[in-house]
């Protein structure tokens, strides 16, 4: 009972610090955190509004999606983030983290689509297809048998080469650089091409997702942060390794890396818009409504990122990677916002 006292004692203060803010100016600066991939449009944003304001210019951390949800999620006041950027929807219970410490108002935007991208450097002499099969046996830490009486069994991944997996692959070590466990882009990819690769195996019956969703940790997969331009910078050393990452990271870089085509299709704008490509996924911002005209400049901060010079086709996010939503459902987006619609995980 004292402990739950004192949480819901130390959430009316922050309340009443956040109300006094306004006067004392302890924080001048918008705060956003967050996914890597969301990073370079968040930063884009943060460049576009201190350029027209002549504000101070927004701090953009790339805090990794899950990162940035438990930091988001500690508390209202200065001390805590304004905006978090995800490359997945916000799960219940982060949610439920942000209730208990009294976030409780927050609104969320989808900002567009991004492509979970498979990148190789432009120096690698193979042309690169993979299906969701391939992919999985190449980085899940156990693959799947079928026994003749039709039972699975599980054993540690023997594949160090992709030949190993298919004869008709190159003869080159398996290394993947990608994201780890706090990211969205982790969540995704697991979620969408290793389970579905896993299926492909054992079909529906034989699926176990805590098997089809663990990667490997014994060398052809490493955990490389949340700095994807780490990842660039070690494909353009290495023309036999792979990179994870988020569709604005191969557009960026178009002139060093090539992407791997998954089931025969490679990533752009409109083959992630029509989800062809099926490594595909939306991605959202998440805005803190308590601190709406509290922290200087928050406002035009979030009317700067939801505008159409941010977010519309041939703005300067869709210009970084961003495929940019359907122009109804980025008016009913942008409609959202402005009315702060309450946001509530399910």
């Amino acid at each position: 009972m004292k402990a739950q006292v004192s949480k819901i004692l130390a959430v009316t203060m922050a309340v009443a610090g956040l109300g006094a803010m306004g006067a004392a100016h302890a924080r001048d600066q918008v705060r956003v955190v967050g996914s890597s991939t969301v990073f370079p449009y968040s930063q884009a944003v943060a460049e576009s509004f201190a350029s027209k304001s002549g504000g101070a210019s927004p701090v953009v951390e790339s805090t990794g999606t899950g990162g940035g949800m438990k930091i988001f999620c500690q508390g209202i006041g200065e001390g805590h983030p304004d905006v978090t950027g995800a490359s997945r929807a916000m799960k219940k219970s982060e949610y439920d983290v942000c209730v208990t410490n009294g976030v409780t108002d927050i609104t969320e935007a989808l900002i567009g689509y991004d492509g979970l991208t498979i990148a190789i450097s432009r120096k690698s002499p193979a042309d690169w297809d993979l299906n969701e099969e391939q992919i999985f046996r190449a980085l899940a830490a156990e693959v799947p048998a079928k026994k003749s009486d039709g039972t699975i069994v599980w054993a540690a991944n023997p594949n160090k080469k992709w030949s190993d997996i298919d004869s008709s692959l190159p003869d080159t070590a398996i290394l993947a650089y990608g994201p780890p466990p706090t990211s969205g882009t982790r969540d995704a990819f697991v979620e969408l091409a290793m389970h579905d690769g896993c299926k492909a195996i054992v079909g529906d019956a034989g699926y176990d997702k805590d098997k089809c969703s663990r990667m490997r940790q014994d060398g052809p997969f490493v955990e490389a942060g949340e700095n994807d331009n780490l990842i660039v910078q070690r494909l353009e050393a290495d023309p036999n390794a792979m990179g994870i990452f988020g569709y604005s990271f191969l557009y960026e870089n178009e002139d060093k890396l090539k992407a791997v085509a998954v089931d025969g299709v490679t990533p752009d704008a409109d083959t992630i818009a029509s989800f062809e490509y099926g490594i595909a996924r939306p991605i959202y911002v998440y805005f803190k409504n308590a601190h709406r005209g509290v922290i200087p400049g928050l406002n035009e901060f979030i009317e700067e990122y939801i505008s159409e010079d941010s977010l519309a086709q041939g703005g300067y996010n869709n210009e970084r990677g961003l495929t940019p939503l359907p122009t109804d459902r980025l008016k009913q987006v942008q409609a959202d916002v402005k009315a702060g619609k309450k946001f509530a995980a399910q």
